[in-house]
């Protein structure tokens, strides 16, 4: 008598012997398998650099001291330029040489020690934090004038080299904010000792040339300067050296 649950095992046997390779061929290629993940690491931020310069300020006329100047270092904004009406701030350094207010401006300034008279310079010293900010913006006042000032704007420094020093020569402006009446009582410097700062604008309303010093010696009858108070271009001479 055949064996049933015999017969029906092998026939298990030869099943699962049939089933086995492929099973191992479906092992083998799950153990193989490889999966790549690209993952993208961010650059390093190097960390900023101080930059420092030293500004050297020469007066080159004879009988104009000036204000204490204004340094200051920026973005890519401009503080003033010839054709613009002149902010508040400036127009506080062109009549009364008050830079308090043209000095909140920018990344980094930093003003004079005082007043500097006619042949001597001083030296000014400006430190930033990135270099991609050196924009250089000076001003400085005539101060027996009424509204003259010079200085330079918005001047790219970033590829100025550690050592290396930039040298420029500047002209006087007005910054058509008050009329140039030359009177005592319209211009604080010495040779006047009159007012200042006053907000009401009565001239032009833009930065220009300056036209000069006309004087009493030369036909002004209300003027209280002389032609030793009278100025040619340039009037001051700059020196600009990165020490960082």
């Amino acid at each position: 008598m055949t064996n049933v649950f015999q017969d029906n095992t092998k026939h298990y046997k030869k099943a699962f012997v049939l089933l086995l390779p492929f099973l191992l061929v479906a092992c083998d290629d799950d153990d193989t398998r490889e999966v790549i993940v690209e993952v993208e690491v961010p650059a390093e931020i190097p960390p900023p650099v101080p930059v420092s310069y030293d500004v050297t300020v020469t007066n080159l006329t004879n009988a104009q001291p000036l204000s204490p100047p204004a340094v200051i270092l920026h973005g890519d904004d401009t503080l003033w330029q010839i054709g613009d009406v002149a902010s508040v701030e400036l127009e506080r350094i062109a009549e009364g040489g008050d830079a308090t207010d043209f000095l909140n401006q920018g990344v980094a300034s930093a003003g004079g020690t005082g007043p500097i008279p006619p042949g001597d310079s001083q030296t000014i010293s400006v430190t930033i934090n990135d270099v991609t900010d050196a924009n250089l913006t000076i001003a400085t006042m005539l101060v027996n004038s009424n509204d003259a000032f010079t200085g330079m704007s918005n001047w790219n420094l970033s590829s100025l080299e550690v050592g290396e020093t930039y040298i420029t020569s500047r002209p006087a402006y007005d910054s058509g904010t008050e009329s140039n009446s030359e009177s005592a009582a319209t211009m604080p410097g010495p040779a006047a000792n009159g007012e200042g700062f006053n907000a009401q604008r009565n001239d032009t309303g833009y930065i220009s040339m300056h036209p000069g010093i006309v004087s009493g010696d030369d036909g002004l009858p209300q003027s209280a300067l002389s032609s030793q108070h009278k100025f040619d271009n340039p009037v001051i001479r700059i020196h600009i050296t990165r020490t960082e």
